[in-house]
């Protein structure tokens, strides 16, 4: 989806959650944010907005058992292709509120990519940390690529909405070893590449790291970020 069309989206979805949010009262429990046939995947607390209260983000996961095919390509034998959501709910004195929310998580499978592991997996991929939400993702695939990806995102809230202000990711070459990473601050427009590394070296090798400015400024919110579709941003 360009842009343009996914700012006009959010700005409506904005509109919407906050029409929501004025005319339902606060939850007690976020259990009750869980739609029937739904399961929670995973869940962490902290503070995000500077009250003092613990906030909470969810990842949500539909049991359709229809929505789990069987694969006669390479990889797993079945493919879980329910849809995941990512959910972020603030806490007040009155529970909890739906602050912001984000459809475009991975799938477990990948029906064009079937040999791709969870691309959540184990691990903390979702983390509050000293004010900030971040969500991670490790693309490993055991046919059809030497490469493994790891990306993070990392949002602030602002101006009552959860902001883009980092996204880090490295790349892993499994046969040669060589390791690239790359750093964007949305903040300074800043970008920090590293390259040179090696992971099967057994002697220090120099270490390359350039210094760049993104040619475009971006002001994206959680509910624009297609997290499935690998944005270039430049």
């Amino acid at each position: 989806m360009p842009l343009k069309q996914r700012i006009f989206c959010f700005i409506a979805a904005s509109l919407m959650i906050s029409s929501i949010s004025a005319q339902k009262p606060a939850s007690t429990s976020y259990q009750s944010f869980i739609p029937e046939n739904w399961k929670v995947l995973k869940t962490t607390q902290g503070d995000l907005n500077a009250d003092g209260l613990p906030d909470l983000a969810v990842i949500i996961e539909e049991t359709d058992p229809k929505k789990i095919v069987l694969n006669e390509n390479l990889g797993s034998d079945k493919l879980n292709l329910n849809p995941r959501k990512l959910m972020v709910l603030l806490q007040s004195q009155q529970g909890y509120q739906l602050a912001a929310s984000n459809q475009s998580l991975p799938a477990e499978g990948d029906a064009d990519a079937p040999c791709l592991a969870d691309p959540l997996g184990e691990g903390e991929t979702l983390v509050i940390q000293k004010g900030l939400l971040k969500i991670s993702f490790h693309y490993w695939l055991s046919c059809g690529s030497w490469y493994v990806t790891n990306q993070t995102y990392t949002f602030k809230y602002q101006n009552h909405a959860f902001k883009l202000i980092g996204l880090d990711s490295n790349d892993f070459h499994r046969a040669s070893g060589d390791i690239s990473a790359r750093s964007i601050n949305f903040l300074t427009g800043k970008v920090k590449s590293t390259s040179g590394e090696n992971e099967f070296s057994e002697t220090a090798r120099p270490i390359k790291v350039e210094w760049s400015k993104l040619k475009n400024k971006y002001s994206l919110s959680l509910e624009q970020i297609q997290f499935n579709e690998h944005d270039e941003f430049e």
